[in-house]
């Protein structure tokens, strides 16, 4: 049986929809009108984006205007580190595709079927100061320090968020705050000549490894350690997370 590599990080549309949920800002673009914010945003496993804007935007009265034949339409949406660091965009995520207004007598069904996946308090105002509009997605891309990477429709349906999405911001803060030592030895991971001088933060976790900020005098850089074998459950990645930190590192460094 020939040797199947061992996975050391998530796919593009899995980075997506990771992203998308970790947003806390998106930007809904509409062709001849500025961008306009959105209050709340849910990537559905059907493949759609549902979001809240304004009621009264220009960019709600021009999907309106456009009835079942939608618009073509534009969603930025960033990703920022739950940390104070020099530069918090962890990602950017474009999502192009057609938006649709969402009829009236479905909103406050959409949007309870929303809260479900995404409690947000800004649903509360779905039906009075704000309107749900749907994005069924055509593609997406992710960009970061790496540079940037597409998904299709098709991949992302087939996607999942990182299951430790919801709890990550705690872990990274908790890091951050209590567990320097940890940092230390996981910094001792990387080239001498890159941490030299630099503030080291941790700036992810999933399940296939751990990333650190590294904040140089020159210029940010992204470095990833994969784990020795992806985390399944709680106590399994941290089980990979003290190995990182404990053991000699073998698999090498890789940069996102």
């Amino acid at each position: 049986m020939p040797y199947a590599a061992q996975v050391v990080a998530p796919t593009t549309a899995e980075r997506v929809h990771s992203a998308c949920a970790h947003a806390d800002s998106a930007m809904l673009a509409l062709p001849g009108l500025d961008p306009v914010p959105t209050s709340v945003h849910l990537l559905r496993q059907c493949g759609d984006m549902v979001m809240a804007v304004s009621a009264t935007s220009t960019a709600a009265g021009l999907v309106f205007g456009c009835g079942t034949s939608g618009s073509p339409a534009v969603l930025e949406l960033t990703d920022q580190a739950p940390l104070q660091l020099r530069e918090r965009v962890r990602a950017l995520v474009w999502l192009r595709g057609w938006v649709y207004t969402v009829p009236a007598h479905a909103q406050r069904a959409l949007a309870g079927a929303v809260a479900a996946d995404h409690p947000h308090p800004a649903l509360l105002d779905v039906g009075h100061g704000s309107t749900l509009l749907r994005l069924v997605i055509d593609s997406a891309v992710v960009a970061d320090t790496s540079g940037a990477a597409a998904a299709d429709r098709e991949q992302l349906r087939d996607a999942r968020p990182d299951p430790f999405c919801a709890m990550e911001a705690g872990w990274l803060q908790h890091l951050q705050a209590d567990h320097a030592d940890v940092i230390d030895r996981l910094a001792r991971r990387l080239p001498h000549a890159l941490r030299r001088g630099a503030l080291i933060h941790p700036l992810a976790i999933d399940r296939y490894g751990v990333t650190l900020r590294v904040e140089a005098v020159e210029a940010d850089h992204d470095i990833r350690i994969p784990f020795e074998t992806p985390a399944d459950d709680i106590e399994s990645l941290s089980r990979e997370v003290h190995a990182l930190a404990g053991n000699p590192f073998r698999r090498g460094l890789h940069r996102i």
